[in-house]
C-alpha cells in the first residue's frame, strides 16, 4: 500500500511544485508589466507556502523509497519524520487555499486553481502515506523484528560426560580429578584447592 501511494504522492507534488513555481514567477514579474494572478498578499503567501511544501514532499517521497527498499527501523523513523514535516506543512498551505477560494478576488488562472485543487489532495493522500507507513512499522514489529541477532560459537558451561574405567556412563568426572569443562584442559587433583593468583 506505501508504494502506489508514494508513486502518487511524487507526481501530485512535482506537478504542483511546477505550477507554484510558475504563479510565483509570474507575480515576481508583475512590475514587468505581465500581470500577477490570485489575490495579492494571499495568493504570494500560498505559493511561497505551498512551494516549501511541495519539496518537503518530494523530499518525503524520496525517504520513503528508500524505507521501502531497505525496510528498517532506523529507514522508518526517517521517513516517517519527513512525513509528518510534510503534511504540516501541507496542511498549512491548504489552509491558504481555501482562504484564498473563499475570498476570491484578482485573476485567478486555471493553473491556480488547479494548484488549490491539488495542494487540498495532497493534503489527504499525504496523510494516507503517514498512516500506512506507521502501520507497516507497527505489523513489522509486532510480526518480524527488524534485525535477527545471530550468535554463533557461544560456549555454554556444560561439563562433558566421561566415561569410568568401570564402563559407566553418567557424567561423572574421571576418578580423582574435577573437570572444569571444555573452557580449559586443566585437570586438579579431587580434594585439591587451587591457590588464588596475586598480582603486584
Amino acid at each position: 500500500m506505501v508504494l502506489p501511494l508514494l508513486v502518487i504522492n511524487f507526481a501530485l507534488y512535482l506537478i504542483a511544485a511546477c505550477l507554484a513555481g510558475w504563479a510565483l514567477n509570474r507575480n515576481f514579474n508583475g512590475a514587468a508589466g505581465e500581470g500577477t494572478v490570485g489575490n495579492g498578499t494571499i495568493t504570494l503567501v500560498f505559493l511561497i507556502l505551498a512551494l516549501v511544501a511541495c519539496m518537503a514532499g518530494l523530499a518525503s517521497c524520496l525517504a520513503g523509497l528508500h524505507h521501502v527498499r531497505v525496510y528498517r527501523h532506523d529507514s522508518l523513523s526517517s521517513a516517517a519524520t519527513a512525513s509528518l514535516i510534510a503534511w504540516l506543512l501541507t496542511l498549512l498551505a491548504m489552509g491558504l487555499a481555501a482562504k484564498e477560494i473563499h475570498t476570491g478576488g484578482g485573476y485567478r488562472p486555471r493553473r491556480l486553481k488547479t494548484l488549490e485543487a491539488f495542494i487540498i489532495i495532497l493534503s489527504l493522500f499525504e496523510l494516507l502515506y503517514l498512516l500506512s507507513i506507521h502501520a507497516g512499522g507497527f505489523l513489522k514489529g509486532a510480526n518480524a523484528p527488524a534485525y535477527a541477532v545471530i550468535t554463533s560459537g557461544r560456549h555454554g558451561h556444560h561439563h562433558h560426560s566421561h566415561t569410568t574405567s568401570s564402563g559407566n556412563l553418567g557424567g561423572q568426572p574421571h576418578e580423582g580429578h574435577v573437570d572444569y569443562g571444555h573452557h580449559t584442559d586443566r585437570k586438579i587433583p579431587r580434594g585439591h584447592v587451587a591457590q588464588p593468583v596475586t598480582t603486584v
